[in-house]
């Protein structure tokens, strides 16, 4: 049993999905081949989970080209394929196992031999449980463990499929339940096997305890998730140095793993970037977007799924755009388009001018069947633009997105506030919530005893959304404090010592109204890169001797691993990323940066990987392409899920809307 051979040979540098991608496909498609087979089609069986390991990270089109020509699920009844080949990619557990052998054993197996891939490291157990089936031991071509057990759902990005982490993990009393272990456990597997997919070891840093900082507060289970899914990567990275070939013995890369806690408005507030307020304001499911295209044939408009992915090359330039700025270049566009192309000049011309809906667009494509994908794709970002701008001018975004921000930055305060929820009675029960849900990250005391009531009461808010508000002191784990009206304080950070979440960044000049706001991870991959992170507030697991308040030599750590990257800029201040050149390629996104520099990336520094337990926001893997530009490191976002606001809204709700359920008995 051994992992499969690595293909880092090659010297090219590869970005994490292409990384994932390529090992799926080459790694363990590919080495499936047998050379007295005398046909090359073979069978791949997944079971649920690995299924969508491979949908985020290649297409059928990928899979076919290497020999498959059937995809079967596990658990259903499949047809006898006694002379073809199988390629099984499953989880190591005992269901799976029993369901494999099954197939295989006996007089007549389903398939002629059985190359067998698992997701993660498999228990001894289940090992020798296999080997004591003789029947099936000669049909085995290969047993080995992949170790790729994540969704790369972006090209900097994965997550562990862990979409109830908050509750899991931090509802009251979580720690007596018996999913607290089992969801840091698979978590720690899972984001291991990133490592080991891309044969990097890291530097493991993690958001200590608060206890550690101040030792007259009390540690709770809850305050130690960071330091507990640190060890258990820790853990499974110790395995892995033993076991696989080539794996580094020493430190390549960066991981710093943190938790919702370290940022609570990131998740609520309005961003104003075209992917953020796609999946904020739209209603879609993942990528997928719905919309209304007029048939070929002329008859009534059909409903069409398109996916906002990589593969659309004006999603991928204009994603990151502030929405005006899209809607901006999106008009450009359509205007280049129509003057460079004649056909489209006398179709729009016959039209007496003007301005050209999104109707008269889609009508373009039957006039001008060579260009119809070019203006299908430009009519899509046009009439999804459009969308986008109308909501915002309906729910008075702007007004509401000012407010917020100036709360971020400190420059307002209950005054305005109150006086908002008094004149903007008309306000959707949604953006006040989140607005008052910032206010109570920022303002904790303002939200202590009847103090809070009266204003979430002001804002006519539900009880289920005076829970949400509430269950915010969940994320801040150990800074609840009771006070004497039998309320909460929701104080969260310890130093925090003025009402701004944000420091202001006065020496750049905003394009964009309401760009100020920025995550708070992009300020510590910024300290992290230049070795400036506080080893107390985040120790490093890698130290030879940490000790109790984490006082150790981790930041030597951080320095030595730094030195062999280029002498390049480390300001702290960060630019409005989407304050440039108007026809500009987005050289500040990291595939844009893939496109023109692949060759630079060799002299690229090492990788930052960044986790985030409970939930991660479009706006933080935003920061991951936007810093790989900036430090010329590839940056890598994980966490438990990707979440847009009404999701984390939604979790927030339930941690303790379900206190205890059924599965929580121990009969």
């Amino acid at each position: 049993m051994s992992d499969s051979d690595s293909s880092h040979g090659c010297g090219d540098y590869k970005t994490f999905r292409q990384n994932s991608r390529d090992r799926l496909l080459y790694e363990m498609l590919r080495s499936a081949k047998v050379k007295e087979t005398k046909t090359t089609w073979k069978v791949l069986i997944m079971d649920k989970f690995t299924v969508k390991i491979m949908s985020y990270s290649c297409k059928m089109a990928d899979i076919t080209d290497e020999g498959v020509s059937l995809v079967e699920d596990l658990y259903k009844r499949r047809q006898p394929l006694p002379s073809m080949d199988a390629i099984y990619f499953i989880q190591p557990t005992k269901e799976n196992v029993v369901m494999f052998l099954s197939d295989m054993s006996g007089r007549s197996p389903l398939y002629r031999k059985a190359f067998v891939f698992f997701s993660s490291p498999i228990p001894k157990e289940l090992v020798a449980y296999i080997k004591n089936d003789t029947s099936v031991l000669p049909r085995i071509g290969a047993l080995s463990e992949m170790n790729l057990e994540y969704f790369a759902v972006d090209s900097q990005g994965f997550i562990t499929d862990h979409e109830m982490a908050l509750e899991e993990l931090f509802a009251e009393n979580a720690e007596n339940s018996h999913k607290y272990n089992i969801c840091l456990n698979t978590m720690s597997t899972r984001i291991a096997t990133a490592f080991a997919s891309l044969r990097e070891f890291p530097n493991v840093r993690y958001r200590a305890a608060k206890s550690s900082l101040d030792p007259s507060t009390v540690t709770t289970l809850r305050d130690l998730v960071p330091t507990k899914l640190a060890a258990g990567i820790w853990n499974c990275l110790s395995k892995y140095k033993e076991k696989i070939p080539d794996f580094p013995q020493k430190e390549t890369c960066e991981l710093l793993i943190v938790d919702r806690s370290i940022d609570q408005i990131a998740p609520i507030i309005h961003e104003w970037t075209y992917d953020a307020m796609c999946h904020d304001l739209l209603n879609m499911e993942g990528n997928k977007y719905v919309h209304e295209a007029l048939s070929k044939t002329g008859s009534a408009p059909e409903k069409k799924e398109v996916l906002l992915e990589d593969h659309d090359p004006i999603w991928l330039e204009l994603r990151h755009s502030h929405i005006a700025d899209a809607s901006e270049r999106l008009h450009d566009k359509m205007t280049n388009f129509i003057s460079k192309n004649k056909a489209a000049q006398i179709h729009h011309t016959s039209r007496g001018g003007g301005e050209l809906s999104t109707r008269d667009l889609q009508k373009m494509v039957q006039a001008l069947p060579q260009y119809s994908e070019q203006i299908d794709k430009l009519s899509l970002h046009v009439e999804i633009a459009g969308k986008l701008n109308k909501i915002i001018r309906d729910m008075d975004l702007r007004e509401i997105g000012q407010l917020e921000q100036d709360l971020v930055f400190g420059d307002a305060g209950a005054k305005e506030v109150i006086n908002f929820l008094r004149t903007k009675q008309d306000v959707s029960p949604e953006n006040k919530l989140r607005l008052l849900m910032i206010y109570a990250s920022i303002s904790p005391e303002k939200f202590e005893g009847e103090k809070g009531e009266k204003l979430m009461q002001l804002a006519r808010l539900s009880p289920d959304d005076m829970r949400a508000v509430n269950n915010m002191r969940h994320l801040g784990g150990l800074d609840i404090k009771k006070t004497s009206g039998g309320g909460f304080s929701l104080k969260f950070d310890v130093h925090k010592k003025k009402h701004a979440a944000r420091k202001e960044r006065n020496d750049e000049a905003e394009t964009w109204q309401l760009s100020r706001f920025y995550p708070m991870i992009e300020e510590l991959i910024e300290k992290l890169s230049k070795g400036e992170l506080p080893p107390d507030e985040y120790p490093c697991m890698n130290d030879p001797s940490p000790t109790i308040h984490g006082t150790s030599t981790s930041n030597g750590l951080s320095v030595r691993a730094n030195q062999s990257q280029p002498a390049h800029s480390m300001r702290s201040r960060r630019t409005a990323t989407w304050a440039k050149p108007r026809n500009s390629d987005d050289g500040y996104s990291s595939d844009s940066v893939l496109r023109h520099a692949s060759s630079d990336f060799k002299k690229m520094g090492q990788r930052i990987f960044v986790f985030i337990i409970g939930g991660a926001t479009r706006s933080e893997l935003r920061v991951a392409h936007k810093l790989t530009a900036k430090l010329r490191r590839e940056i890598i976002l994980g966490s438990t899920s990707i979440d847009d606001p009404p999701q984390f809204i939604t979790k927030l709700k339930l941690l303790t809307a379900q206190e205890f359920s059924i599965d929580d008995l121990h009969i």
